[in-house]
């Protein structure tokens, strides 16, 4: 696993041992970026399952301001901080260790908002919906931000009251993603 563009083209990342996670290929990562492109440079990014932090180093090597990442794991969240000390972003990150809607609070009590967020949850778990739901009531997403929800490709479209998906793209058999912005309010 290495990061594939920006600033720390080439550097190969660590990844948590065992099957826990699963790192996104370079196939998708590539993709997924060059969808983000217009939005990264500059931007405040939240990876949420973050693993190795793979995707919001990609991120802050492509030009993001800050990246946030979400990991319950303790081996994932060990191999986050030292993938982002050795590429010299640890001052440009933050790391939190909890659950999903642990962290978001938390996020929210900081006054935090992002441009961008990416989800990789389990496969075919319900948290996709239920973090769509807290990220509505939280407002942690700003007005013209993007949320990339990456899933398996078996598993139902998204299609959640208060988020238009504006793009999907699926890889192979297995894998889709999501691209969702806030849906405008009606007057």
């Amino acid at each position: 696993m290495r990061v594939i563009s920006g600033s720390k083209r080439g550097f190969k990342l660590k990844a948590p041992k065992g099957m826990s996670t699963r790192p996104t290929t370079d196939r998708i990562k590539e993709s997924l970026f060059n969808i983000l492109s217009p939005v990264i440079r500059d931007c405040f990014f939240l990876d949420m399952f973050a693993g190795s932090g793979g995707i919001g180093i990609e991120a802050l090597s492509r030009g993001a301001e800050t990246a946030v990442f979400i990991d319950r794991g303790r081996e994932a969240l060990e191999v986050i901080k030292d993938n982002l000390s050795k590429t010299d972003f640890a001052r440009k990150a933050l790391v939190l260790g909890a659950d999903w809607k642990t962290t978001l609070r938390q996020l929210k009590a900081r006054g935090l908002k992002f441009d961008v967020i990416f989800m990789d949850p389990p496969y075919n778990s319900d948290f996709i919906e239920n973090i769509l739901d807290e990220i509505k009531i939280l407002g942690i997403l700003n007005k013209e931000g993007v949320i990339a929800c990456e899933q398996a490709s078996d598993e139902p479209e998204i299609n959640k009251e208060g988020f238009e998906v504006f793009r999907i793209k699926t890889y192979g058999k297995t894998t889709r993603i999501s691209f969702l912005t806030l849906e405008e309010e009606k007057c």
